[in-house]
Formats: C-alpha cells, structure tokens, sequence
C-alpha cells in the first residue's frame, strides 16, 4: 500500500510527515557550523547535539525565499528522506509546498530531481496558500473565497482565493518576513548594548521569547520611557554551561544579576515586528501588512470582497507573535466599509498548518488522483506537461 509524505519546505524549516503521522517533525532547512567543533557540520535538528550554540554560521539553500543552493537541499533531504523517515521513494506520493509565484527555472530543476534523483512514485508540487485556503475552506463550509496571509521566514504574501481558485492578479508580496525581523534586532541591539552579529541563532530564540506586536504603538513608547516602566524585560543571555537556551527573567525577580550575561529588552520588544506593518522603517519602499490585504482586497470584483473581509486566515511563523492577530483585525476594521464583517483567523498552530493542510488533502484520494502527477506519467509526457498542471 503506497504512502503519502507531505513536505512544507519551507526556507526557515521543513515540516515533514506522513499523512499517517499526527504530528510533522519541524527541522531547520540548514547546515550548521559552530566555532567550538569546526571540523563537524550539522544538518538540520543535528544541531540539538552541539554543546555550544554561540557564533553558529547558517548555510541556507534559500536566498530571498527562493530554492537556489540543490546541493545544500539534497543533503538536508537525504538526511532527512533516509536517516529520519527511511523513506521507500517508488511507494511514496509526495506532496511538497514552493513559494508563491515561483520562478519556473526552479519549478523545473525541483521536479527533476524529485522524480529522476529520488524516483517518488507520485508527486504534487503545490504553494502553501493553496493548501491553506483548501483546508480553511473545508473545515468552513460556507465560506466561498479566502485571503490567505503567509509570512513567513524570507517575505509575506496575501493571496486571495474565490472558490479554491487563486486570483493571480490580486496577489501581494511584502519582502519582510522574520530574518528582517532578526537581522533589526541584531542591529538595535549592537548598536545599544552588546556585538550579537555573529549570534543570529540566539538573537533569534530572543525575538521569539520577547518580542510582540503593539496595539498601541505610541502609548507603548510612551510607557517604555518612564520611570514605572511595565514593558522591559531583563533577557539571560545562555551560556552553554549551565544554560543552554535564553529566558526572560520574571519581572518580579528584582535580585542583582552577578553570573549571567544580560540584554535588556525595552522598546524593541514591539519597534520590531512593527516592521511587518511598516517595512519603510528599515527603508523598504513597501506598505505593510495590513494596507496590503486592503489594496489585494480592492483589486477584486466588488460583490466578493465581502467575503473575504469576513475570512482572513494568518499563516506562518510571524502570526506567533502575540498581539499580531488583534493588531491586524483593529487596522483592516478602519479600512474596510463598516457593512462588512472582519474576521481575523489564526490557527492553534501557524507553523504547521500548511502541513496539517497537506495531510487533510492526502486523505481525499480521489482529488489526489486528478492532482498528482506519477513518474510514469512524467517519464511519457516530459517536463512542461508537469509545469503546466502544477501551475504554481
């Protein structure tokens, strides 16, 4: 009996799984190496085993959301195909995600070597909206169109789906996603405090911990100014020894701090993940967030706008941030007419619900049967028959 495995590929993490599986194993899409052990590179969660996370250097397949490093892939995929899953490739469907819009010269290299280096009996090469919206549709019977917001690691995009068909014309890219927001706070912190350039990986696992996403902006800077100030954190900085993973400190902890290095959290705790809603901060000539589900919602037929004011759906690592979803709805009830509805939906888990999309869709074979393509099929019709069905 053939097996599904479902692949969200993304450029921060691939989530994997069989469609059998109740939860996707989330393991970096990247190469490690650490100062403390040179001669040893780790892939992927190998990374859990190293002693000494401090001036990790990242080796990403992915430069600006895009698939362009194969040799790098194959190996996290090799690592992950037969050390993790053990897959068996010619009794195997593989349902993998790509960037929205992607390039076709990376469409065509992907279907290559899945088919021809891996031999996977079937494939599906689909977008992670489309799965989405697929998901979201099914599990809300009465909604007829969707606006898919994904941000994730390299961008953000809003994609509006009317009937599971996506309006191509009306889709939006904004080029922030998290590594901007990593790369700012790197920045504002070594420019503030202490030289964390080289220590991505912490400053990382700092932004998760700490920061947030204002509803009141200008209050919140107000506060952080004053004397009785309710937003700064003290964050302990790990160091390897006796810890190992960064905390905030409990506020009400008001004992000196003598053992452990510290960064003190203020307003960047929420100046931030602003980027995501006004990127011309950091000088990209963009709009954020919210003024760009607005202008994709514009862009459609009147009579359907409605609809998806009323089913918003926030994917991606991005929408963990605490406040991002009440944010959002607050800055898209100003703008929309004040006879629409606005809902705002963000799942219990927006990392993996691309995934969980994939595995829903594996369990309708016969949808699966008109969308997959078999390597017999792809060995008798070629290359641009798969492209042109795909269609991402």
């Amino acid at each position: 009996m053939s097996q599904t495995l479902v692949v969200d590929n993304g450029a921060h993490a691939i989530k994997v799984g069989f469609a059998t599986d109740s939860y996707p194993k989330v393991i970096p899409n990247c190469i490690t190496k650490v100062k403390s052990e040179r001669r040893r590179p780790f892939i992927g969660d190998q990374m859990e085993e190293c002693k000494d996370y401090s001036q990790m250097f990242y080796l990403i397949p992915f430069q600006k959301g895009y698939l362009i490093n194969y040799d790098l892939e194959r190996q996290i995929w090799d690592y992950i195909f037969k050390t993790k899953l053990k897959v068996d490739y010619s009794d195997t469907t593989l349902i993998i995600t790509e960037p929205t819009l992607n390039f076709k010269p990376i469409q065509e290299n992907l279907t290559e070597i899945l088919y021809e280096e891996y031999g996977f009996a079937s494939l599906l090469r689909t977008s992670g909206p489309h799965l989405a919206a697929h998901k979201y549709s099914e599990t809300n019977k009465t909604s007829l169109a969707t606006l898919v917001v994904d941000t994730g690691f390299s961008f953000t995009h809003i994609v509006p789906f009317i009937k599971n068909k996506r309006i191509t014309e009306s889709i939006r890219r904004i080029d922030v996603g998290g590594k901007a927001l990593t790369n700012h706070l790197k920045d504002i912190i070594s420019y503030r405090q202490l030289n964390v350039l080289d220590e991505t990986y912490v400053v990382n696992q700092m932004k998760e911990d700490c920061c947030y996403v204002s509803n009141q902006f200008w209050k919140d800077l107000e506060i952080s100014r004053t004397r009785k100030n309710s937003i700064v954190r003290d964050y302990i900085l790990p160091d390897y020894t006796i810890i190992k993973r960064g905390y905030v400190r409990n506020p009400e902890d008001k004992s000196p701090i003598t053992d452990h290095q510290v960064i003190r959290m203020n307003n960047e705790r929420f100046q931030v993940p602003e980027l995501l809603f006004y990127p011309s901060d950091v000088d990209i000539d963009q709009i954020g967030i919210s003024h760009t589900i607005g202008h994709s919602i514009d862009s459609i037929r009147e009579e359907v706008r409605p609809h998806l004011y009323e089913n918003i759906l926030v994917i991606g690592g991005n929408a963990c941030f605490k406040g991002i979803k009440e944010r959002i709805y607050t800055d898209i009830r100003s703008m929309a007419p004040h006879l629409y509805d606005v809902n705002v939906c963000i799942p219990e888990n927006p990392i993996t619900y691309i995934w969980e999309s994939g595995k829903c869709l594996a369990q309708n074979s016969d949808l699966m049967s008109r969308l997959c393509i078999t390597k017999k099929e792809y060995e008798e019709q070629g290359l641009n028959f798969c492209i042109e069905k795909f269609d991402i």
